[in-house]
């Protein structure tokens, strides 16, 4: 089965553009588009798609709240919504990711890396535009950081490696390139970052990234 997608930028000619991108890949289908946040969690409710891309800034609703609305409403298992933006440090990001989004991608990302991101968030990974990750991470644990003095019990459920694994995942790395890191096997790793997210809450690894920073992992 081709991996669903709604398209949401207020933009005709950008969103017509990124639907017909997208559409192209035989892997990938677009199932409707809109034109502002709150189509796009309509659409969403009626087309359970496996990605919503989602721009930023929108009338009406941004793109913000309309992750919040999606992700609040589907859970773990709803759709992942993958952020596209113009700006690498637009300040919704960093509330978009608090909200529950699953990737941040710049609008001028070159049209492989766009489909791939819509396949690795599809897959339960997370996928930051590489120019921003570092930055926005840090940017986001520091500000929680200031707010949080003690280290979470939760941290305290994870084994020493899952929390190597841990510190891999916040370094960017994929599981194959874990697996070579730590001389492991790559379904080890796997397995591993799943128990990662069941301890500590988390819904995917961008959050265990953001988590990571926040503890002084990385």
């Amino acid at each position: 089965m081709p991996i669903l997608v709604i398209v949401a930028d207020d933009q005709d000619m950008v969103r017509d553009g990124i639907a017909a991108l997208l559409d192209a890949a035989d892997d990938i289908s677009v199932a409707a588009q809109a034109a502002d946040g709150r189509e796009a969690v309509a659409l969403t409710r009626e087309h359970r798609p496996d990605v919503v891309v989602m721009d930023v800034r929108m009338p009406e609703m941004n793109g913000l709240t309309a992750t919040r609305e999606i992700v609040g409403e589907t859970g773990e298992d709803g759709p992942r919504v993958l952020m596209l933006t113009t700006f690498d440090l637009d300040e919704y990001v960093y509330e978009a990711l608090g909200a529950g989004a699953s990737g941040f991608l710049l609008k001028d990302a070159p049209v492989e890396d766009l489909r791939a991101a819509v396949r690795v968030v599809a897959a339960g990974e997370a996928l930051l535009a590489p120019s921003v990750t570092r930055r926005l991470i840090s940017d986001i644990a520091q500000r929680r950081r200031e707010k949080v003095h003690a280290r979470p019990k939760s941290m305290e459920s994870l084994t020493p490696r899952e929390a190597d694994v841990l510190r891999h995942i916040a370094r960017g790395l994929s599981n194959g390139e874990i697996a070579e890191e730590l001389f492991l096997a790559e379904q080890t790793v796997k397995t591993h970052v799943g128990r990662i997210l069941t301890k500590l809450t988390l819904r995917d690894r961008t959050q265990a990234v953001v988590f990571a920073y926040e503890n002084g992992l990385v």
